[in-house]
């Protein structure tokens, strides 16, 4: 259930990374309303998973998700560059996810 909390979690953060983008430094209401929203929301699935995963892996994996989401969200819906060193970038991260979860007993 953790991991699932935590998967959840990470892609909240997916979700206010791009609301507080949308919120133009703060300056537009509700895209900051958002944010702030799903970030608490995001923190709060995460210390959840933090109950029972380890505080490395559990914030590794949350951030992992978060910017690998974060970077998909920008190359899909904000039209953002997809250069052959950001491609390699995201697939490290992405492998480190992977890592990270094998590595954990819980």
């Amino acid at each position: 259930m953790a991991w699932i909390l935590l998967l959840i979690a990470g892609l909240l953060e997916v979700v206010w990374a791009f609301l507080m983008k949308q919120s133009d430094g703060f300056t537009r209401l509700w895209p900051t309303l958002g944010t702030f929203a799903f970030m608490a929301a995001s923190f709060g699935l995460l210390a959840m998973a933090m109950r029972s995963l380890p505080l490395g892996t559990a914030y590794g994996v949350w951030t992992g998700v978060g910017a690998v989401g974060a970077f998909l969200v920008g190359l899909v819906v904000l039209g953002e560059p997809a250069n052959p060193m950001r491609l390699a970038a995201a697939g490290l991260i992405v492998s480190g996810l992977v890592l990270m979860k094998l590595s954990s007993s819980a």
